[in-house]
């Protein structure tokens, strides 16, 4: 699936995608709010224009890989799902309800497009690099690709990760680093400083792109140099805003895992400028 969409689609899709994911939370009344927002453009971009994916097919051989190893952000990851095909987007208000197939974490037997049920955090890249493994061993052309959180790369699974893809040179995976510089417990540089991170990863023997990850022009671009570069994976350090695209959310730590209620959730719409009717959903 490719729909090619301008920077104006693009920039118009997060709106309605984080729009998407701010009902489904409040209907909800719990999840997380704070990640989802950051890294919604960065999935909107991957899923429109870049991943090689079929919602009619989602086992689909020659499709293009992502893990969702912060998958907290699931809410980002559904709304997208939803809006390619996968599932109807009536499934959405049943988010982190009993016998739902969009859990709180994602769950690979319940949704479809979901590649690897995630949540514990640090595992993902590691799943990541054994699919890419996996693949330049059969000669398979796909790609694939891991979105992890900066609170994350605290977690010393990732850095083990990180050594085994640039040992085997696996140019076929790229990693996004959602860095908006907060986690559950504060400034990420407070709770436990991963700075400077681009070096670091450098290191490890990877090539690194820094980006504005709320720049749909600029996520695009990072891709198609990801998928160019030759002899080593890509990691994408995307610099992003906590709660991007709402107010009272940017920047404000105590949204990281806090729903919107009615009230809010009416702000929040007005603000977005979707030109949706407001909807009393919750």
């Amino acid at each position: 699936m490719y729909r090619g969409l301008n920077e104006f689609q693009l920039k118009e899709k997060s709106n309605e995608l984080r729009s998407a994911i701010l009902e489904m939370l409040c209907e909800a009344g719990s999840g997380h709010s704070g990640g989802s927002l950051s890294s919604i453009d960065i999935l909107n971009v991957l899923y429109n224009n870049v991943l090689r994916h079929d919602p009619k097919n989602p086992s689909w051989s020659e499709r293009d890989r992502f893990i969702l190893s912060k998958g907290h952000v699931c809410p980002a990851l559904y709304a997208v799902l939803a809006d390619c095909g996968y599932f109807d987007k009536k499934e959405l208000l049943t988010l982190r309800k009993f016998g739902s197939m969009l859990q709180g974490h994602p769950d690979m037997h319940k949704t479809p497009g979901i590649e690897v049920s995630s949540g514990s955090l640090g595992q993902g890249l590691s799943v990541s690099v054994g699919i890419a493994l996996a693949a330049k061993i059969n000669g398979d052309k796909i790609r694939t690709y891991c979105l992890t959180g900066d609170g994350e790369m605290q977690e010393g699974q990732i850095w083990e990760a990180l050594m085994a893809a640039g040992h085997y040179k696996l140019d076929n995976l790229c990693g996004i680093v959602d860095k908006n510089e907060l986690q559950i417990d504060g400034e990420v540089k407070d709770v436990m400083d991963i700075d400077p991170l681009t070096d670091k990863i450098k290191a490890f023997k990877w090539n690194t792109i820094e980006i504005n990850g709320n720049d749909v022009i600029q996520i695009e671009k990072a891709f198609r140099e990801a998928a160019e570069y030759k002899g080593k994976p890509t990691m994408i350090i995307a610099r992003t805003i906590k709660g991007k695209g709402v107010s009272f959310m940017e920047n404000v730590c105590g949204w990281h895992g806090v729903a919107p209620n009615k009230e809010q959730l009416k702000s929040a719409l007005a603000e977005l400028n979707t030109g949706r009717r407001e909807k009393d959903q919750c």
